[in-house]
Parts: C-alpha cells; sequence; structure tokens
C-alpha cells in the first residue's frame, strides 16, 4: 500500500497524545483524532484545522482509515485495541499492550487471524543510543554479558491506580527483554508503599536469564534526583547510557581471571539528540505500508505484560 494511501485515527489527545497527533501529522497520516473532551479537540483544531475531530471511538471504527493509534489511559488499551483488530484495523498502541498476560495475547492473537499489524510503543527500543549499545554487545565488544542496571527515578507525579513499575518500568523491562534475547527463568521484586496503602512507590525489580544473564531495575516517583541510566557489565567492559545527556561512556575496565583489576581509561563512545517517537511511528507506517512485522509487535510486548504480571503477583503475595 502507498504511503499515501495510509491514514490513521488517533484516539486520545491528552499530554502523550498531542505528540502523537505532532508527529502522525508531519508524517501526512493523520486523519482523524479522537478525544472525548472538548477542550483537548478544539487544541488540535486549532493548530491543525484539516484534520477530523470526533468525541466518540464508536465514529472510528467504519471510518475510511487503515490504522488506529491509541493513547489513552492504560486499563483502556485492551478493549480499544480489540475493537480496532476486529474492525480489521492495523494498530499502534502505547505501553503497556495491556494490564492482564491473557488479554495482551488475546490481542497478538487477534491481529495475527485478522492479518494486521499490531505495534506497541515501547519507545526506548527505538533510541538511537539503545541501537547502538545492542550493536554494540553483538559485535562482542564487552565479551560475555554479565548483567544490566537500569535506574529510572524521580520525584514524579504519584499515581493512585497503577505502580511505579507498571507507570515507569514499561519500557526498561522491554529494553531487557530485548538485549538479553530470552524470556527470564526468575522473577524478584521487592517493593514500597510509602505514600498509599495499595500502590508500590519504589519498587525494586530483579530478572535472572537461563543464558547467565541478570538484569535489575530501580524504579521511583519518590526519589530526590532525576536518573535516566542504563549500566551494562560485561566481561572485559562496561557502557553507561546517560539517558538524560543522551551519551554512551565506554568504561574499558574489567576484572581479569587472577582477579586483578583491569582499567584502561573510559570514553564517550555515542552521542545523540534524536526523535525516538519520531523514529518509532515512522516505522510503524513503514510497516502499514510494506506489510512487515513491527520490532516491537505484539507478541514481543505479551513477553513483557508476562513479566509485569508476575511482579505484580509477588509484591501481592508479599501483603
Amino acid at each position: 500500500m502507498p504511503e499515501s494511501e495510509i491514514k490513521v485515527a488517533l484516539i486520545g489527545a491528552g499530554n502523550w497524545g498531542r505528540n502523537l497527533v505532532k508527529n502522525f501529522y508531519h508524517l501526512g497520516v493523520l486523519a482523524a483524532v479522537v478525544d472525548e473532551d472538548e477542550k483537548r479537540l478544539h487544541e488540535v483544531g486549532k493548530d491543525y484545522p484539516d484534520v477530523k475531530l470526533l468525541n466518540s471511538t464508536d465514529d472510528v471504527w467504519d471510518m475510511p482509515v487503515s490504522a488506529v493509534a491509541i493513547a489513552t489511559p492504560a486499563p483502556t488499551h485492551y478493549a480499544l485495541a480489540k475493537t480496532a483488530l476486529m474492525a480489521k484495523k492495523d494498530v499502534f498502541v502505547e505501553k503497556p499492550l495491556a494490564l492482564k498476560a491473557h488479554e495482551a495475547e488475546e490481542l497478538s492473537n487477534l491481529a495475527r487471524e485478522n492479518s494486521c499489524l499490531l505495534m506497541v510503543g515501547h519507545l526506548l527500543l527505538y533510541q538511537p543510543a539503545i541501537r547502538w549499545i545492542k550493536g554494540f554487545i553483538a559485535q562482542g565488544n564487552l565479551g560475555k554479558l554479565y548483567s544490566l542496571h537500569e535506574e529510572r527515578l524521580n520525584l514524579g507525579r504519584a499515581r493512585a491506580v497503577e505502580n511505579a513499575l507498571w507507570s515507569l518500568g514499561v519500557h526498561d523491562v522491554a529494553l531487557f527483554l530485548d538485549i538479553v534475547g530470552e524470556k527470564p527463568r526468575e522473577v524478584k521484586v521487592t517493593g514500597q508503599r510509602a505514600l498509599q496503602p495499595g500502590i508500590e512507590d519504589d519498587i525494586y525489580l530483579h530478572l535472572s536469564f537461563p543464558g547467565g544473564v541478570f538484569a535489575h531495575l530501580h524504579t521511583s516517583w519518590l526519589w530526590p534526583e532525576k536518573r535516566r541510566r542504563l549500566t551494562v557489565i560485561g566481561e572485559e567492559g562496561m557502557l553507561v547510557y546517560n539517558e538524560i545527556a543522551q551519551t554512551v561512556t565506554w568504561h574499558k575496565k574489567s576484572i581479569n581471571s587472577k582477579l586483578e583489576n583491569v582499567d584502561k581509561g573510559e570514553e564517550v563512545v555515542f552521542r545523540g539528540d534524536a526523535e525516538p517517537l519520531k523514529i518509532e511511528l515512522s516505522h510503524f507506517i513503514e510497516c502499514c505500508k510494506n506489510r512487515v512485522k513491527p520490532y516491537s509487535d505484539g507478541e514481543s510486548a505479551v513477553a513483557v505484560v508476562q513479566v509485569l504480571e508476575r511482579a505484580n503477583h509477588l509484591l501481592e503475595a508479599k501483603i
């Protein structure tokens, strides 16, 4: 299908949805925006007067659009994506795909059965620095991969429904699974409920993989400093990705077989200030045009939700 024939209806014009509006519009594929909030629609209409504005999703399913994008609150993702897939639309849905693993699996199967594309907005996977890191590891520059450590911390907006892992850590779990290339063998998690009785504000997630790699994630919205940092530990060196500064530093440090420290200094090996959302949505449109599986497809998103669900069950068991 020529790109000019690909048209997208976007459901959700909130804070993040407006970013999708802008990018889909500049890609030349935005046909309609749906939101129940008239004020939001008015703001969209002022900036993009040629885009159709709708206040009900009921008007979308029979529209002459080939794809639907969903940027609504997480609890609504499953029902909206299911309806869109049953209407034979390709679907882009923001993370997480669903809040339950069996719902995510149902959506992935439904997309396959209806020959539709299903792509999930695991934005970090489209960050050029992450692509660079994955290639650097695959080339063997760090030797054997030992562990991944991610920090996503800030004095952020406390949620009343989802905990800090679901709110902040979905991208990072997707990153772990993508870099390691396996599903975890074991999931461990601890969390603290400081502000509300039923919601964890601070969570440590630990994954161990069949190949021997470990991954550790700390997420919190109750933290004094903003930290977004990935540290990769390998047999022959280490990488630190500072997501805020958009730099990757190669620490040529290790401990050898004689348990001696090896330190050959450090080097900034990647700098970038790319627009991962533009890259991500361009990828979605290209996949729609060429009918190829998206990089962050439904099947990979199911694995992410499975990890999150296992972690939630463990947290609930500790009540």
